[in-house]
């Protein structure tokens, strides 16, 4: 029993656990998966944003040197061309970042007091400035980086063009790389995360580590080669690395003024740092609320696995017929509703077994009340038996000695069926028993004795409206003779010994016991026995017993039987019946009573043996 209520309360629990388990991971992990997407999302903007930010940096300040430049073209008409070209130059040498500046090669120098200020080597260069006169420029070519130069700069050109459209001179401002991007060198995700400066091409112009490749993608990372493929057709964006997280994520700008681009490529675990910190406080948190939710589970569980595991012990020990006190009722639910109910069974069948025991008291006393065995008569051969298809039953059957002491001393055999079955059935039987016995003590006749049987028992069944059906036969040996008496029963079945054939006896009139105290009996006689003639006397459970089918034995059936079997002793001829009613009947079962009295004559009235028997005749 105690394995049994063990795997009732880890099934009892399991059944409940598992869908929190369940509800919690899947909860869990749709959380997470959004938290995920929703701090990638972020950090995709971020990264733009940072990338944007320092590359507007960086085009500012490449926008004033370019700006710076095509001053150069732009001369007002109230102010000689040469003398502001000489403002313009100067004003492009002293632009931040700017450390070189270059006119058709040559050197150009911040500009000092005097006309002549602008070109090194003095006023002979200073007449240089006249050939520009009317130029105008082409346009400012995008910034040329040479890895090759030592200092880190870069240039900006400009071709200068005469009013006829041909070159006339080359503007080339060299400009400090540093300057530029160290708002961008000296970020904190530049210093921390791995970034660089390509062009178009994927070429590395700087990064925040030598990088021996040279080249964005070229050591067959997937990630920047993606991302290689991602700037040829987009000014900016972001992309995540394989993996669940990824395992890296790169974001990507365009600089406006500069065919340049920003990259930023991060671990995926700093990038998501909060999610996965966010799981494993999720997993912890979801762990021990498990663990609360399984101990608070498997504690209700012990209670009510208890609370079964007692009731099922009492049920053992019920089995073993023993009845202890009901069980307490400390809840109101369904199992309180069990224990109830058991309470309840457990009265219940308490009170079934002992009217089980009385059932077979009165069993035992109604069997009691039944002859044992029949008497020995002169000249008969004697067998009866009843059948009940309850522990108690309403058929009858009773030998009653008359006349004993006397000259004309004589037996009666009655055979009677009650309506009805159980208690009530056999209480009313043993009621007409002590009757009909006491009145055949009395010195009159057989029909008186049954009248006055039912004068006194329909006193009884009045209001009830129940009746018995009888037949008494009454025999007296040396010679023989007998007549018999009928209420509201069947006659006997007689076997003609001399015939061979099986006929019924005259019913007389005559109504059911209890029925109609008033009524008249007559006893008709029985005349003409020989030796060999049988007379059966049954009740209606033999001839309307069913069989599978629905098919009713049948009186004829009966019969039958009976001329097929009349050469065995009385008790040879009831085993014939019975036997064949149970073969007819098979997986039946009995519903109603069955009595079966069988009453042979064994020798001539004057004397003679069976054998020895001429013919034989009835009245």
């Amino acid at each position: 029993m105690p394995a049994f209520s063990s795997r009732l309360q880890w099934r009892f629990s399991a059944a409940m656990i598992l869908p929190v388990a369940v509800l919690l991971l899947a909860a869990g992990l749709t959380g997470f998966f959004l938290l995920r997407d929703q701090l990638l999302a972020q950090w995709r903007e971020s990264a733009v944003l940072k990338l944007a930010r320092a590359a507007h940096v960086a085009d500012m300040h490449l926008a004033r040197i370019k700006a710076a430049i095509r001053v150069f073209e732009e001369a007002p008409a109230d102010l000689p061309g040469e003398a502001f070209r000489r403002w313009a130059l100067d004003r492009l040498i002293r632009q931040e970042g700017v450390v070189e500046v270059r006119l058709d090669g040559e050197k150009a120098a911040p500009s000092a007091p005097g006309p002549h200020a602008g070109m090194r080597g003095g006023p002979g260069h200073g007449r240089m400035m006249g050939r520009y006169a009317g130029t105008r420029i082409r346009g400012v070519t995008p910034p040329r980086f040479d890895p090759r130069d030592e200092h880190g700069t870069f240039e900006v050109v400009a071709e200068l063009l005469d009013d006829e459209g041909a070159a006339v001179g080359r503007l080339e401002a060299v400009v400090d790389f540093d300057f530029i991007f160290r708002h961008v060198i000296d970020s904190a995700w530049w210093q921390t995360l791995k970034a660089f400066l390509v062009d178009e091409t994927g070429r590395i112009l700087i990064g925040r580590t030598p990088y021996s490749a040279g080249v964005l993608g070229a050591s067959g990372d997937p990630l920047e080669q993606a991302t290689l493929r991602a700037m040829a057709g987009s000014p900016s964006g972001t992309l995540l690395g394989a993996g669940v997280p990824p395992r890296e994520v790169s974001g990507f700008h365009r600089l406006s003024e500069a065919p340049w681009f920003l990259v930023l490529i991060a671990p995926g675990r700093e990038v998501l740092a909060p999610l996965l910190a966010f799981r494993d406080v999720y997993v912890l948190f979801s762990l021990g609320l498990m663990v609360l939710i399984g101990g608070t589970i498997a504690w209700a569980m012990g209670r009510l696995a208890g609370e079964i595991r007692q009731v099922a012990r009492e049920a053992i020990r019920l089995s073993h017929g023993e009845f202890g006190d009901p069980l307490p009722v400390r809840r109101r639910d369904e199992i309180g509703e069990m224990i109830l109910s058991f309470n309840r069974m457990t009265r219940q069948l308490r009170e079934r077994l002992a009217l089980k025991e009385a059932l077979k008291l009165a069993e035992e006393v109604q069997r009691n009340l039944l002859p044992s065995q029949p008497p020995e008569v002169p000249g008969l051969d004697i067998a009866a038996r009843s059948l009940y298809c309850q522990e108690t039953g309403g058929d009858y059957f009773d030998f009653i000695a008359r006349g004993e002491g006397t000259d004309r001393p004589s037996w009666c055999f009655a055979v009677g069926d009650v309506v009805g079955h159980g208690i009530s059935a056999a209480l009313l039987m043993t009621t007409v028993r002590a009757f009909l016995r006491a009145e055949l003590r009395r010195p009159i006749g057989l029909a008186a004795a049954v009248a006055e049987t039912n004068r006194l028992l329909c006193r009884d069944t009045a209001r009830s409206g129940s009746f018995v059906t009888l037949v008494a036969v009454e025999m007296a040996p040396s010679p023989l003779r007998g007549e018999w008496v009928a209420a509201g029963h069947d006659p006997p079945f007689f076997f003609d010994a001399a015939s061979g054939r099986v006929s019924r006896l005259r019913k007389p009139p005559g109504v059911a016991l209890g029925v109609a105290e008033e009524a008249a009996y007559r006893a008709s006689p029985l005349s003409g026995l020989r030796a060999g003639d049988v007379l059966l006397i049954g009740t209606d459970g033999i001839w309307e017993s069913r069989n599978p089918g629905a098919g009713r034995y049948g009186k004829r059936r009966l019969a039958a039987v009976l001329e097929r079997h009349a050469h065995l002793p009385a008790a040879g001829i009831l085993e014939a019946v019975l036997a064949d009613l149970d073969r007819f009947r098979g997986v039946s079962p009995m519903e109603d009573d069955v009595t079966l009295a069988v009453v042979k004559v064994t020798a001539d009235p004057q004397g003679g043996s069976a054998a020895g028997a001429a013919g034989n005749g009835r009245g």
